[in-house]
């Protein structure tokens, strides 16, 4: 891990990651959408909505993975509670090719999938998982997630935000610290820096204008961005105090996005929607505008090649 402090050596870094990729000619990496769902599924526990009544639909939490088309060594971003499904594609690889797990918070939709790595189902051996310093005490110091520490099922790798972290000669992920509750854990996105294109996923976040980057810079300096878009409006949350969910809605994305040129907003693909979100139907009205303004939605199985 490479912590960097100096900004002067940020910029040449990076500068030298097209050189790095350039010289990598036969690493081919994919990202790979498994999940896009809000922490609480679909179907979601306790709801009656229409959305709810189709247990067919292939939905699962947000999580991607990145997945290196040589080797087929592959790591996952978010540990979702619908794992298992998720990975049934690895079958028994998962064990060798699985190489680590990069965590964004402590919210049940990102992390409890790590329960499966335990020595009731998959029994690993020092998986790695790369987590926040407050990420990584709240795994060690609670149980269940301790036994798993103790057992060495995993073995937590501590990052520090805006650190580089080279996975390979041509990759590097890159914690980012956004502003979200954070009762138990830090929040992170993160950039991921492939052999040809760069890659930012944001999956949870509270208002843009709470964050002291801008999503407008930060969308432009990347190829790809999955963003958060928990909710569409504030009509699918009028039961709920907004104080206590200030995820930005798409609708006000999309309004701070107008600027921005039509190449620009082709970038972006919204992820982690709430089982109300009716970006979830891509017949819906709302789903068809998002489409016709130039942005995308995420779907499970989407393949990003980086």
């Amino acid at each position: 891990m490479i912590d960097l402090n100096s900004r002067t050596y940020l910029i040449l870094f990076l500068f030298f990651i097209p050189l790095i990729a350039f010289n990598q000619v036969n690493s081919s990496y994919t990202l790979k959408i498994l999940g896009v769902v809000q922490d609480g599924g679909l179907p979601h526990l306790g709801s009656d909505r229409i959305c709810c009544e189709d247990f067919e639909q292939n939905r699962y939490v947000t999580s991607v993975m990145l997945i290196n088309n040589e080797t087929n060594e592959s790591y996952l971003f978010d540990a979702s509670p619908d794992i298992n499904k998720q990975l049934n594609f690895m079958g028994k690889g998962i064990k060798k090719n699985l190489k680590g797990i990069f965590l964004t918070h402590a919210h049940i939709g990102h992390y409890t999938g790590l329960m499966y790595f335990g020595r009731e189902a998959l029994n690993s051996k020092l998986m790695n998982v790369y987590a926040m310093p407050r990420m990584k005490k709240f795994l060690e110091q609670n149980g269940p997630w301790s036994q798993l520490v103790s057992l060495q099922n995993i073995s937590i790798k501590e990052l520090s935000n805006n650190s580089m972290i080279e996975i390979d000669s041509s990759v590097v992920i890159q914690p980012i610290e956004v502003p979200h509750r954070a009762e138990f854990s830090e929040t992170v996105g993160y950039k991921i820096y492939g052999p040809n294109k760069t890659l930012l996923f944001i999956p949870d976040i509270d208002k843009w204008y709470l964050w002291e980057k801008s999503i407008i810079d930060e969308v432009k300096q990347v190829d790809y961005a999955l963003i958060d878009a928990t909710f569409y409006d504030s009509s699918e949350v009028n039961y709920r105090d907004l104080s206590e969910i200030p995820h930005p809605f798409v609708i006000e994305s999309m309004e701070l996005f107008n600027s921005i040129k039509y190449e620009e907003k082709s970038k972006i693909f919204f992820i982690h929607l709430n089982h109300t979100n009716p970006l979830l139907d891509n017949e819906s009205d709302q789903y068809k505008f998002v489409r016709e303004k130039g942005y995308n939605v995420a779907r499970e199985g989407m393949k990003f090649d980086l």
